[in-house]
């Protein structure tokens, strides 16, 4: 890995922010200001230091690289879609190197270095005064890195920026610890400072609102505490009560939505009109099958018919291109908010929402753990959240819903139902139903819901029509993708290392730390 040194700040920004940094340093000739250290934030400079924490968030969801890293990996593992490409073969579990080569190359080359910037820049050593701004970027590098060690289990992280061309992995669980110990150091800061503003119009989330920080905050813990709980369960218990008791998202207002402009765009409007996936068998079965409201939220009916149909992941090439009924035209694409290449910049990029919060709630309340009430009440209540999420507010329909028995159906190239358990919460199929639902309230995390269904094995999953990877067989789950080809070339040691880390093969059947 070839890590760009972290104070050379001209060299880590793009866009609008090169710009920005061009007129700071082109405007004048004074010796002095030209060599004044630039961690050390002028009132210019902050506003700088804003616009790259703004690139921050909006590269690390991967928006421009959208499509590589999430949409043909984590999408289809979790089966929100199933592949219509003929010349894309990860459906059918093929870890293709030069996409995630490009997916770690595109993370480690820019968010790693501009998160470094923001955090020594704001640092309370360096700079006093800003600490709220440092406590933001720590929330922002806890979350933006959970999804990459989810994806891959050990990585760089300690070390990043460490001004070598050899950048060590950490473990999984040194990973997860610090994120504990980070979020604790951030909510310390936004907590005595509750009530106020940091980032302002550079935040495209909350707009820099600290409260809203803080409720964010504590619901990451949650969720990273209910990752590690098979593993770490005193831990995951003690730290998902003083989530709770400090106080997560309780309501769509506390939803965590990224504001899409003309400069950060949603990825998915950009190759959703491309027709190279469609609604998946596994999606088609619930949500018709529950009669659920959000389908037409979150898929289009066929052109052919008007019918929402659905794929089974994993069709052969041959299929692909000879049976009519695959034909696009004849299946589901996404729903209308992604579309239409035009409605990029009005399209918010779903980052957490209060309905996840309460589906951990209710799992949280199944282990024992003081949740602050019933599993039964968090499940309605999550169930309830994502439907005003999606725009359905009608009360008694969602009241409908919550006591339906309807149950999942088969489908067109799935003659059984992926599962037969009813909406209407029933204790012995609790935990199944939980995930059903936290599973459709992710769409279209596909990153957050294929670590979900991983961990838990909620909801089930079609077996594929076919797998072209020889460790990870058609009804198996893959558990990971492997290492970047270009960290062997540049980073052999160090990969080798992470291997011994990771405890298994570098190989898509290996487990990661959490997922025992």
């Amino acid at each position: 890995m070839r890590i760009i040194m972290k104070r050379y700040i001209k060299n880590l920004i793009k866009g609008a922010v090169l710009l920005t940094l061009a007129v700071a340093v082109g405007c004048t000739d004074d010796f002095e200001e030209i060599n004044t250290d630039p961690l050390v934030l002028t009132e210019l400079d902050a506003s700088l230091i804003g616009n790259i924490y703004a690139r921050c968030q909006y590269q690390g969801f991967d928006i421009d690289y959208h499509q590589t890293s999430q949409n043909l990996f984590a999408d289809h593992y979790c089966q929100y879609y199933a592949n219509t490409q003929n010349a894309f073969p990860s459906d059918r579990y093929v870890l293709v190197g030069g996409w995630l080569n490009g997916a770690w190359n595109a993370f480690y080359g820019e968010i790693p270095n501009n998160l470094s910037v923001v955090l020594e820049a704001t640092d309370p050593a360096v700079n006093p005064g800003f600490e709220t701004l440092h406590a933001l970027a720590q929330i922002w590098k806890v979350i933006v890195y959970e999804r990459k060690t989810n994806y891959w289990g050990p990585i760089p992280y300690f070390n990043v920026n460490n001004g070598e061309a050899a950048v060590p992995y950490d473990s999984e669980r040194d990973i997860y610890m610090d994120y504990f110990a980070s979020l604790d150091d951030a909510l310390a800061v936004l907590n005595a400072n509750a009530g106020g503003n940091a980032f302002g119009s550079h935040d495209q989330i909350y707009g820099g609102d600290i409260d809203q920080w803080i409720r964010f905050a504590n619901t990451l813990r949650l969720r990273i505490a209910m990752r590690v709980s098979a593993v770490e369960p005193a831990i995951a218990q003690a730290e998902a009560e003083k989530a709770v008791a400090a106080g997560v998202m309780t309501d769509n207002s506390h939803d965590a939505n990224f504001q899409t402009t003309s400069n950060s765009i949603h990825g998915m409007n950009r190759y959703t009109p491309w027709n190279e996936f469609r609604m998946s068998s596994a999606m088609e079965s619930v949500l018709r099958g529950y009669d659920d409201p959000r389908m037409g939220h979150f898929f289009r009916p066929a052109v052919t018919d008007g019918e929402f149909r659905g794929l089974r992941n994993g069709y052969e090439i041959v299929d692909l291109q000879g049976l009519a009924v695959l034909d696009v035209n004849n299946l589901s694409a996404i729903g209308p908010r992604w579309a239409d290449v035009g409605d990029q910049v009005s399209n918010p990029y779903e980052i957490m929402q209060a309905a996840e919060a309460y589906f951990l709630r209710a799992e949280g309340a199944l282990k024992g753990w003081n949740m602050g009430g019933t599993a039964e009440e968090f499940y309605n209540m999550g169930i309830e959240k994502s439907m005003i999420h999606w725009g359905i507010t009608d009360a008694a329909a969602i009241a409908a819903y919550q006591q339906s028995n309807n149950v999942p159906v088969a489908t067109h190239d799935a003659p059984t139902p992926l599962s037969d358990i009813p909406v209407k919460y029933d204790a012995a199929n609790a935990l199944e139903q939980i995930m059903t639902q936290k599973w459709l309230a992710l769409f279209p995390d596909g990153w957050e819901a294929w670590a979900e269904v991983r961990r838990t094995g909620f909801p089930k999953m079609y077996a594929r029509m076919a797998s072209e990877n020889p460790d990870v067989g058609v009804n198996e789950m893959m558990r990971r993708v492997t290492f970047a080809s270009g960290e062997y070339e540049t980073n052999g040691a160090a990969v080798e290392d992470a291997i011994n880390k990771l405890g298994g093969p570098d190989r898509g059947d290996t487990r990661l730390w959490w997922n025992p």
